[in-house]
């Protein structure tokens, strides 16, 4: 497996997104055994960077990659986040990054996923009623005692990542990038390039939808969250599979799948962002993985390129989203 750098922190070309084990997801919490078969045939193929968050759950998706990666902490990235939980009001789901909270949610994920440190500690969303300058501050403060290696952001605005990174260099800026999702384009991309900070691609398949395995929301649990994405809503679903069959067209030409082609695509936008695609099953980790080592041409990613954008929000509520 190749590797990258976010800002100073080496990491795998591709990483694993782990939520989807645990939460939001058809199958979540199903099969732990699988998902830790899934993270450890991970580390087997060199994915070092692993993702999750006290949210995903809560709390049990930490648990779950701190057995998987039990006598494997030497061989992995860790990265966690933080924010969406109050644990200072009992444990509400609510934003929170004060320097209270960071303290009290660090101890809490450190103690799940079983280590001492933490190599990537995200804000999993800016909290309003906390200036950026005091959370990045506490987490300043867990880099000088050894409990966060390096910090970073997640859907923050340009000029909050602007005004954080004054404060304590940032390592990594986490946003939805995909064929699906164009967003960052526009001003975040050149932010974090211009200030060295690396990006990291959640939802790097657009939520399942690039595989070309998704055509309708009824093969989803009534709990998972793609059904109430606006972009999965009936009539919306439709006109955004016309993204899909382009997507189809060029793994047929290439003899990869649909999946290997987005992944690709991504890849090919810059080394300095890694896709963190999130999967459940140890075939489907061996089908993105393959992604590193698929190389399309100039063509084929100006196709993928001119696709237009999808219909709908990425979320019902974008109120927490860039700010």
């Amino acid at each position: 497996m190749k590797h990258v750098s976010l800002g100073e922190l080496d990491v795998s070309r591709m990483g694993l997104g782990t939520m989807g084990m645990s939460a939001f997801y058809t199958g979540a919490g199903v099969d732990d055994a699988e998902s830790i078969r899934t993270i450890r045939r991970a580390i087997e193929l060199g994915i070092t960077f692993i993702d999750t968050a006290e949210m995903y759950g809560p709390y049990t998706n930490e648990e779950l990659v701190g057995r998987a990666i039990a006598g494997h902490r030497d061989d992995v990235v860790l990265a966690t986040k933080f924010g969406l939980i109050s644990h200072r009001r009992g444990g509400n789901r609510e934003f929170d990054s004060s320097p209270e909270n960071v303290r009290i949610a660090v101890e809490g994920s450190l103690k799940r996923l079983g280590t001492d440190h933490i190599d990537l500690y995200y804000q999993h969303r800016v909290d309003p009623q906390t200036p950026i300058e005091d959370t990045v501050g506490a987490l300043s403060r867990l880099v000088a005692e050894g409990k966060v290696g390096h910090i970073g952001l997640s859907e923050a605005a340009p000029t909050t990542v602007r005004r954080a990174h004054a404060v304590h260099p940032l390592t990594a800026l986490q946003t939805e990038y995909s064929l699906w999702t164009r967003d960052p384009e526009a001003e975040i991309l050149p932010v974090v390039r211009e200030l060295g900070i690396g990006f990291v691609a959640y939802s790097p398949l657009g939520r399942g939808f690039l595989t070309g395995q998704l055509r309708s929301t009824g093969q989803l649990d009534p709990g998972d969250f793609r059904r109430t994405n606006p972009r999965f809503a009936d009539g919306n679903l439709e006109q955004n599979l016309r993204i899909v069959e382009t997507v189809e067209a060029i793994a047929t030409e290439v003899g990869a799948t649909p999946a290997q082609v987005a992944l690709a695509w991504l890849l090919a936008q810059g080394d300095d962002i890694v896709p963190i695609p999130g999967t459940k099953r140890v075939s489907r980790l061996e089908e993105n993985a393959a992604a590193v080592d698929l190389e399309l041409t100039a063509q084929q990613l100006a196709r993928l390129t001119a696709v237009a954008p999808p219909v709908g929000d990425r979320y019902p509520d974008m109120t927490p989203i860039n700010r």
